[in-house]
Parts: C-alpha cells; structure tokens; sequence
C-alpha cells in the first residue's frame, strides 16, 4: 500500500492551525498527523487545510448543468471549481422538465464513479416552488411534487440527494415523506409564512438555500422564511459573499446569529470561463464585473468560487480565517451528514485538501490523496 507523506508548514485541522506538521495519507485516507520536528528542504509553504465543499454549483467552465445534464458537462463543471478549491460538491439543476431532472440524475451516477470529480450527490432547486419568489427559474416548470419526483430523489445511486422547495406549495406529510427516505429537504424561493416554515422544519427540513434571496423577509409583524431561518438552532443557512446577494451587514448579522451557516456560491457557466454572458431558458445572462443579470437587471446567480468566498467572509466580514474556512468546510459536510470523512483533516477523514499561500489563494489541492494541480 502506496503511501504519501506531506510536510507543511502550516496545518488547519478544522479547530486551529497547527506549525510543521506531517500528514501521511494511505489509500486516500489521512492515517497520521505528527509534529515535524526535523524541518528540511521537502516542506511545503503555505497552509494545508480541508478542501472546500459547495452545494450549490450550478455551472462553469462556460457550461450550464441544465443545458446539458451530462457526464461531459460534469467533467468541465468540475474541473473549473477546482482551481478555487472546491474539492467535493453538488451539481445543482434549476428548475426544469422531468426528462431533464432524470438525465442529471444518470450523469450524476456515472459521475460518483470518478472519485477525482468530488461529486457528493445532486441538488435540485425545484421545480415545487412558489411563482411569487422564483427568481429566474422558469414558470413553464414548477410544479406540484408527484410520485415520479419522488422516485426518482430515492434513487440509492446519486449520493446524497438535496431538494429546494417551497412550503406552501409541498405539504409537510411530503416534506416528511421525503425526508424518510434521506433526502435533505431545504426551503428556498418561498413566500411562505413563519408558521408554514416552521411546520416544514417539524417535518424533517434542515436547510434554507441562498438565505435572504428569493424568500419571505424578515418585517416587525412577520418573521417569514428569514425569520425561521435565523432563529431555528438545528438548521443549516446558505448564502451567497459576493457583494450583490446580500449586504455585508446582513450576512455578518446572521452569521453572528446562526452558528450553522454555508457558504456557497450559486455558480454559473461564467467561473473559471474567458465569456461574459451565456443563455439561460431563453434568456440573455450577462456579466458586468462579477456580477450576473438579466435583460431587466434581475440578479441570474453569480461568478463567485469558493476561495473568494472564503476571502470575501475574511475580509468583508472580518471573521476570524478558521471560522470562514469552516464555513466552507466543516459546515457543509456536517449538513450533508458526511462529517466523518469530509470538512476536517484528522486521521480517518478523506485527504481532501487544499495548500492556501500567504495571500489564502489555493496553490494545489488533492481529492482522497490525488493532487489535482
């Protein structure tokens, strides 16, 4: 059994930073971390920490998930976010046909087979959610959950399966069903009232996806979906650091208010691609500096990748680095339930890592001991 040994100098196990430190790592699996007490030549500079974990991916490399719901796509898609340090992720299809929702989930299978893409699972935002908070998703599509849909989120061969819907539109018996089955159910793009949240939440949901976006807001006479979001202990938040989702205020607020928040990107074909606008449903998305909108101005996901979140967090947020780190670490493992082996180094966990210079921008990262570049 071949093994790695990494000396470096610098090492965040997802409690604290850790000086000259060795890690040996056998069959992708880290089976030491030792204090380096003999420093020489070999050592790497820079930190060594857990490699980034993003829920929300909807695209990169000039390609869209939706437009084309392939092993080819996922391939692109996959090496684009891995030069920002996303190490594992979920592909992410927007509300569309059952035919599309189907084929995402065959390229989503055929792509768990290829450990070096780090795909945990699959995210479908949507298709049951509410008109009213749609965002860009498109009308022609949403729709009430039927046995099809459920069928198809059970499927044992697509990781771990996240599903966005809206309360008012999906009942908490469903919610719960679906829950049963292992599905992570998150609310998003919802005009649900903090009561038909908070029954959602009874029934099994865990998540809020891009918090403050597309939901019922927070007012003095109802919480709405912002509300139960910060308030309830158990659940996980995404949000979206990219200066235009959300305002640095608020993001600091509800990161100081819910220990359990995400940091995601919401990623769209334009990260790690040369172009400045794509297609989406029949309508022109276009880029203007980093940020992504429609022909009428409205926000259509962003250009963010996971490092400049954990950047952005850093030093717009002024969080300490192992709290932004974790956020983009530790969080989203423990919220898709994969703790024991992603979101920390320690002996036991998978070697996905990453080697942040002086400056935090990734200089090589690894999948399960594969170093990627």
């Amino acid at each position: 059994m071949k093994q790695l040994k990494l000396s470096v100098e610098s090492l965040f196990d997802g409690k604290s930073f850790l000086s000259n430190q060795v890690v040996t790592i056998q069959n992708g699996i880290i089976v030491a971390i030792e204090d380096n007490r003999h420093l020489n030549s070999n050592v790497l500079s820079g930190s060594l920490i857990p490699g980034f974990i993003d829920i929300q991916v909807n695209g990169g490399g000039g390609k869209l998930f939706n437009q084309s719901p392939d092993l080819e796509t996922l391939n692109i898609i996959a090496r684009a976010h891995q030069k920002f340090g996303t190490t594992g992720w979920l592909p992410t299809l927007v509300t569309d046909s059952f035919s599309s929702m189907k084929l995402a989930a065959d390229a989503v299978a055929l792509a768990r087979k290829d450990k070096s893409l780090g795909v945990l699972g699959i995210h479908f935002e949507g298709p049951h959610l509410s008109v009213e908070k749609k965002g860009i998703h498109s009308i022609e599509f949403i729709r009430k959950i039927s046995k099809a849909e459920k069928d198809l989120f059970s499927r044992e061969d697509l990781g771990q399966v996240v599903v966005t819907l809206a309360p008012e539109i999906v009942s908490p018996e469903d919610i719960r069903e679906l829950v049963e089955i292992g599905v992570i159910v998150c609310l998003g793009h919802s005009n649900a009232t903090f009561e038909q949240a908070n029954e959602a939440l009874k029934a099994g949901a865990s998540g809020f996806t891009h918090l403050f976006n597309a939901m019922s807001q927070f007012t003095s006479r109802e919480p709405g979906l912002v509300g139960a979001a910060l308030l309830d202990e158990n659940s996980y938040a995404g949000i979206i650091i990219d200066g235009h989702h959300v305002h640095n205020k608020s993001a600091k607020l509800a990161i100081n208010t819910k220990s359990n928040v995400i940091l995601v990107t919401d990623a769209m074909p334009l990260v790690g691609s040369d172009s400045n606008h794509f297609d989406f449903f029949g309508e022109h998305i276009n880029r203007t500096g980093n940020r992504l909108s429609n022909q009428t101005g409205q926000l259509a996901g962003s250009v963010l990748d996971m490092n400049t979140a954990v950047i952005n967090a850093i030093e717009w947020l002024d969080l300490p680095p192992e709290k932004a780190i974790n956020l983009a670490t530790r969080n989203p493992a423990d919220f898709l339930r994969l703790d024991s082996f992603y979101g920390r180094l320690k002996v036991g966990t998978k070697a996905n890592m990453l080697l942040l210079d002086d400056s935090r921008q990734v200089v090589s990262s690894w999948i399960e001991g594969k170093q990627l570049f």
